[in-house]
């Protein structure tokens, strides 16, 4: 007899687990964001592109100042990393990065607030220690394999 209330416990308890873990999965459904690729695409694709016509209208202004194309291309690329900074320090680049998705991700403007956001978030702990040591933490391992990447390829142009 002892052993049929276990098992009548053990089917008490099974039936207990089934239940909260039904209930935990329709929890995690409703909690969790539910997302479009095509939204998100179509998102990424006006972020990138208004930070790219951004740039574009930086260097067509800066040109039509007399400043060579060259120069003026420069000046654009240090407008938009300012820019890039300035949001990143406010943290409104987080939010566009959120709403944006890779468009946001934009070379220039995502590796700026790549290394903004490790100095911001390590300045507490000191210049030296905190924003010297791990301001590259992140954008550090793109410019390792970057200049790798160059060089191997430059040493294959080389070569053949």
């Amino acid at each position: 007899m002892n052993d049929k209330n276990i098992s009548m416990r053990d089917i008490l308890n099974e039936k207990d687990k089934t239940k909260r873990n039904e209930k935990y999965e329709a929890y995690v459904d409703q909690v969790t964001p539910k997302h479009s690729l095509l939204v998100n695409m179509i998102w990424a694709f006006v972020i990138g592109g208004s930070i790219c016509l951004m740039g574009q209208i930086f260097t067509n202004t800066i040109e039509s100042m007399g400043v060579s194309e060259d120069n003026a291309s420069t000046y654009s690329m240090i407008l938009l990393i300012l820019l890039s900074c300035l949001l990143t320090a406010t943290g409104l680049y987080a939010k566009l990065a959120k709403f944006g998705g890779a468009g946001a991700v934009v070379p220039i403007t995502g590796f700026a607030n790549s290394v903004a956001a490790c100095a911001i978030e390590y300045k507490k702990e000191g210049n030296v220690f905190g924003i010297g040591c791990r301001i590259f933490y992140i954008a550090g391992p793109v410019i390792l394999y970057g200049i790798f990447t160059s060089w191997v390829l430059g040493l294959i142009y080389y070569l053949v």
